[in-house]
């Protein structure tokens, strides 16, 4: 039977109850006293100079209360870049400045050039109509490749180039790396595009800022998955507000993705604004807005090499990545492509040399950046395609040759040649589940029943591993990253034994409020409903960098744990003193403590009771109270793994993919909740398979997002996807943290989309094309009849 409560028991999300009944409370539902509204003017051309703003009609409408340029914040700093990143030539990347408002010229079509606050939406918009600006358009450039050639137009002029970095990693390696392709029996290359995403979350971003002038507080609502940062970044960088006067606060949250990590231009704006108009300014995305404002994904185009014995031993790795940073750096988009990427090249397998280049590079397009799964999907893709391609072209099983080549158990801990050190797992034991779980053994049964009805059906396997964390803060801090990657904790218990946990971490759709709590009531031994979890303010919750990069239970938690242990090490002297028994012979279980080998006993509520009114307390040893702040900050990533799945069929007479079945058998360590882990797997599936068949951000040669709209970009829906088979029974636990959990919230999103287009090949390869051996997402019904008419 499933536990029903505590670690492990697959218990209903508590937060989910005001979510389905309307009762969230988001950053738009905040409406302050005196509250105006903020439209910005944005640039309707990829590249220009900004001849002249004339904003003297729009200031003369009703309602406007100031047309803010950027000659308004003059003395302020630009939004500032979470990541440095060194080149192989040992050179720091090329770093512009980012304005709150452009200066001199725009960018990207988008980029906010003025902004409108008036006493209404409706007003705001009318007079951000009546700005006049009058811009120089300039060439764009928007193929990366192009915009390193001689003479390619300059996103930014004082830069000299377009180039942000040219990084090597590993650069030692290069050379055995060359020797090894020399030497190898066999050589298989793939070249292949990590199309552009746009997260589109529910919740479009939203921000309102406020200002106390009497005491010289400001105050941040936004959309965000990690206020902390937001308040570490603008408040030290941008605007100049000390720490202790500047309060964010993230709400209820409606879906980020990795989108809402980042500080953004918006944030700053309302803040400065409302000091300047002595009232709250706010201001809400247009859907429309978000789709050329919000950090895009991914965009990648990489040439990809292995080489290999004649019997399919991988002998060496090299890759060469073009990876498009739009227009400005956003927070954490030079450690995307880099130190997310190119550290997951070895996969889970026994691959000796390893050599991995990219070139960062500006072009006039919307700034890229972390989405969900953040560098790992793009090295999951490559790494897994050129295998099949690889064991297609030698005549070997995809799924031997992968079993040939993965790290076995016991040469865990394993130092892969791309500087990571993977603590434990069983990569044979989810392929294992996967065979049993997807039905391998009846696929050829189900191809002919596909044939009969005239359709080509193929079956795609892949493996993915990932790091998640992103953690300890020594070694990333060696990495370039500007900020520690900690977690804290703080946990309150209040005198009648209930506790209010307050976390670092920032909840967007995770379940924390469930999952946190299960974990501290299981440790004491008390329901669930006992325990609060507070989250999303920096003025109640300690410091903390917030939520991405499947950490919150790896880090948050661990600090959460470690928070609570000091809560029941106290607890346990006072229940000592109250039972007259050394405190070594105390024990806490099902909430109450015992002196060992005895009946005597105190509960959870009676020790909490005494530590806040101590009549019978030992002063002189204890201080009365019970509460404990915890950081946590790990010795290593923690990386989960998997084997994916999938069949389609493929329409020969239209090209039209349907995925028919989808199995994923997943490595977490621990669980927590398996109903909530499931849930975060099915939706990282979705929005992979979303990548695989349908979605894609296209620009014109003028920097014109012709996909602009849900009209013109195309999200999955529940008719596109399969029932899932979803498994994560084969735990190895982690290693180094007290949970033994690694992380869930990305591996759908990572291990799918190669399943997908394998799985098309495979359908394509046995239908006789064989010609067609790559096909680049999102594969529309177009792009594979295309290849197949080839």
């Amino acid at each position: 039977m499933p536990k029903d409560h505590g670690i492990g028991a697959p218990m209903k999300r508590r937060e989910d109850v005001r979510f389905l009944t309307g009762k969230g409370r988001y950053t738009d539902d905040i409406n302050l006293p005196g509250q105006a509204y903020a439209v910005f003017v944005r640039s309707q051309v990829a590249h220009g100079r900004i001849r002249k703003i004339d904003t003297a009609e729009a200031e003369a409408m009703p309602g406007v209360l100031k047309v803010f340029t950027s000659a308004d914040f003059a003395d302020k700093g630009g939004v500032p870049c979470g990541w440095l990143v060194t080149g192989r030539d040992g050179q720091p990347m090329r770093e512009p400045k980012h304005p709150i408002l452009a200066e001199g010229k725009v960018r990207y079509v988008g980029d906010a050039i003025a902004a409108v606050v008036a006493e209404t939406p409706e007003q705001a918009r009318d007079a951000a109509e009546a700005v006049i600006v009058d811009i120089e358009e300039l060439p764009a450039v928007i193929d990366m490749k192009a915009a390193l050639a001689e003479g390619a137009p300059l996103v930014h002029d004082d830069l000299g180039s377009n180039l942000c970095y040219d990084w090597g990693f590993v650069e030692e390696n290069r050379a055995a790396v060359d020797e090894a392709f020399a030497k190898a029996d066999h050589v298989t290359t793939l070249e292949l595009v990590n199309n552009r995403l746009v997260p589109n979350a529910m919740e479009p971003r939203c921000a309102v800022g406020d200002y106390n002038v009497a005491t010289g507080d400001h105050t941040l609502y936004t959309t965000s998955q990690n206020p902390h940062v937001i308040r570490l970044l603008m408040g030290a960088f941008v605007l100049s507000i000390p720490e202790h006067k500047l309060r964010v606060v993230a709400p209820d949250v409606g879906g980020g993705f990795g989108s809402k990590i980042f500080h953004y231009v918006e944030e700053a704006f309302v803040t400065q604004a409302a000091k300047v108009l002595g009232r709250p300014v706010k201001w809400t995305a247009t859907r429309s807005e978000a789709f050329m404002t919000d950090a895009h994904g991914r965009d990648h185009v990489t040439r990809i090499e292995l080489a290999l014995s004649k019997d399919g031993e991988f002998q060496a790795i090299r890759t060469e990545t073009h990876a498009n940073m739009g227009a400005y750096l956003s927070t954490f988009a030079p450690s995307i492509p880099t130190w997310l990427h190119g550290t997951l090249m070895a996969g889970n397998y026994r691959t000796p040399l390893i050599y991995v280049n990219v070139k960062a590079v500006f072009t006039n397009t919307v700034p890229v950046d972390a989405y969900r799964g953040a560098g790992r999907p793009e090295a999951t893709y490559q790494l897994e395609r050129v295998i099949d391609k690889a064991a297609r072209e030698l005549g070997i099983d995809p799924i031997e040759i992968r079993r040939k080549n993965f790290i076995k158990p016991d040469q865990f801990p394993y130092q892969t040649p791309v500087a990571v050190v993977y603590d434990t797992g069983n990569y044979d034991a989810t392929m294992d589940k996967l065979i049993e779980i997807a039905d391998i053994a009846g696929f050829e049964k189900r191809r002919e029943e596909s044939a009969k009805r005239g359709l080509l059906r193929g079956l795609g396997v892949n493996c993915y591993i990932e790091a998640c964390g992103i953690a300890p803060s020594n070694l990333v801090g060696q990495l370039g990253a500007r900020a520690g990657l900690y977690e804290s904790a703080t946990v309150r218990v209040n005198a009648t034994g209930g506790l209010v946990v307050m976390t670092g971490s920032h909840s967007h759709g995770q379940g924390h409020e469930t999952s946190f709590a299960q974990v501290v009531a299981d440790m004491i031994g008390i329901p669930e409903d006992m325990v609060e979890i507070v989250h999303g303010d920096t003025a109640n919750t300690p410091m903390g960098m917030g939520t991405y990069g499947s950490r919150s239970l790896a880090v948050g938690g661990s600090a959460i744990v470690r928070a609570t242990q000091k809560i029941i090490a106290k607890a346990k002297k006072i229940a000592a003193h109250l039972l007259e028994a050394s405190e070594a012979d105390i024990e806490l279980k099902d909430g109450k403590f015992s002196v060992a080998g005895t009946d005597r006993s105190v509960a959870w509520g009676d020790v909490c009771l005494a530590a806040y009114v101590p009549h019978n307390y030992p002063l002189e040893e204890i201080e009365p109270g019970l509460e404990e702040t915890a950081f946590y900050d790990p010795s290593n990533f923690t990386y989960p793994a998997g084997a994916y799945a999938c069949e389609v069929e493929v329409d020969p007479e239209t090209g039209k993919v349907t995925v028919c079945s989808f199995a994923a058998a997943d490595d977490f360590g621990n669980v927590v909740n398996p109903m909530i882990v499931e849930g975060q797997v099915h939706g990282g599936l979705a929005q992979g398979i979303g990548q695989a068949l349908l979605e894609g951000a296209v620009y014109d040669e003028n920097g014109q997002l012709l996909t602009g709209s849900f009209m013109d970009y195309a999200m999955p829906r529940a008719d596109d996807l399969p029932f899932f088979k979803v498994d994560h029974s084969c735990a190895t636990p982690c290693t180094h943290n007290p949970l033994g959990v690694k992380g869930c919230g990305e591996a759908g999103a990572i291990g799918s989309p190669p399943a997908v287009v394998n799985a098309v090949i495979d359908a394509l390869q046995r239908g006789g094309y064989t010609h067609v051996t790559h096909i680049d997402m999102p594969l529309t019904p177009a792009r594979v009849w295309a290849a197949m008419q080839r």
